[in-house]
């Protein structure tokens, strides 16, 4: 495998919103989007990272993310929104809503807002970050283009509906669970088919329903709908418990799509060269509707130091809790962050049309 190569945080986040403002974001929007695309790798997750900078560009061009997207507050209460984003950029919109959360949290203890009519928003970890460093509990949902087979089913129907949930602790490094409720998500294919590997056959099913291990195939019958598909976390089967993790992504589903009165299911991304319609789901709790933040930060510790300190299994020397690898990876990509030889050209190659070119470190 070709070494990582590395650039500066801070030289990457003025290229990528560089080309989102010559794409028509507004300057901030552009800033927002771009945080979020690099705090996935600084993360260690390149499948939701700048490696798709090349996705947004071609949707911002065609249409399919509009730029200056009109976002409006369909219905407000002291506890919830309803927005619909407008057709816009899936980032910015959520960063406003789940700020709108936060601040409303403060006041009344909680607040959840549903949005519409969106697109593709990143990490869904990202949002809950926002909530965590206000020390409040922070929830994130979103569905997805329908890339995930049903149980007993060999055509996609739903998405990979990824589930993020947080909580502040004390001593410990924040709980953070960050996950798809498919075995894995499409980017995971991505990132093997730019490697060049084949895909475990725990991951995807072809047409047939049978499991493949072709992510260039596998890629290529999810954009046509050609049939197979991701499989449900758990697997094709009952017995390895692929109903729950079909049973996960239809709850997301329906708090995001249906809740909103916006798209699901195979609606999602359901028109070439308009706006996905993808539906999003946010909020954050104050520690005040329960103990208070210096109780919960007290349980949590203990809870997070419980599960770290029991036995290891042979062979293993540690036991991580949810977000811990995230962090730490975080924090060793505080200044520079790695990018694959291809990604990085791939990003220079699209930078030349706006007279941009990004430095390694």
């Amino acid at each position: 495998m070709a070494e990582q190569l590395r650039v500066k945080v801070a030289e990457l986040a003025d290229f990528i919103s560089s080309v989102f403002v010559h794409c028509g974001l507004m300057e901030r929007d552009a800033r927002i989007t771009a945080d979020v695309l690099i705090r996935a790798d600084r993360r260690g997750i390149e499948s939701h990272g700048v490696a798709r900078l090349q996705r947004y560009v071609d949707d911002l061009k065609k249409g399919a993310i509009r730029a200056r997207a009109e976002v409006k507050i369909v219905k407000e209460t002291p506890v919830s929104l309803v927005i619909d984003g407008g057709g816009g950029m899936g980032q910015p919109i959520t960063y406003d809503a789940m700020q709108k959360c936060i601040n409303k949290a403060r006041q009344n203890l909680m607040c959840f807002a549903t949005i519409r009519n969106s697109n593709h928003y990143g990490i869904a970890g990202y949002y809950v970050l926002m909530a965590l460093r206000e020390k409040m509990i922070g929830i994130s949902l979103t569905n997805t283009a329908p890339l995930v087979v049903p149980t007993f089913g060999r055509n996609v129907v739903i998405g990979t509906n990824p589930i993020a949930i947080g909580f502040p602790a004390g001593k410990e490094r924040p709980f953070l669970l960050d996950m798809a409720t498919s075995t894995v998500p499409r980017g995971k294919l991505e990132v093997y088919a730019r490697k060049e590997q084949p895909i475990p056959d725990s991951w995807a099913c072809g047409e047939d329903g049978l499991p493949s291990t072709d992510p260039v195939k596998m890629l290529n019958l999810m954009i046509s709908r050609g049939g197979g598909g991701l499989l449900p976390l758990g697997g094709a089967t009952e017995l390895t418990s692929g109903h729950k993790g079909y049973g996960l992504s239809a709850m997301v589903d329906i708090l995001c799509g249906v809740l909103s009165a916006g798209a699901y299911g195979t609606a999602v991304y359901g028109q070439k060269n308009v706006p996905a319609g993808v539906a999003h789901f946010v909020g954050a709790i104050n520690p005040d509707a329960f103990l208070g933040l210096a109780e919960l930060q007290r349980n949590l510790d203990n809870y997070i130091q419980m599960l770290k300190n029991s036995e290891k299994a042979v062979g293993q020397q540690r036991i991580y809790v949810a977000g811990e690898k995230e962090y730490e990876a975080e924090e060793q990509n505080a200044e520079t962050v790695p990018l694959e030889p291809k990604v990085f050209d791939n990003l220079n190659r699209i930078g030349q049309e706006f007279g941009l070119t990004l430095s390694l470190a």
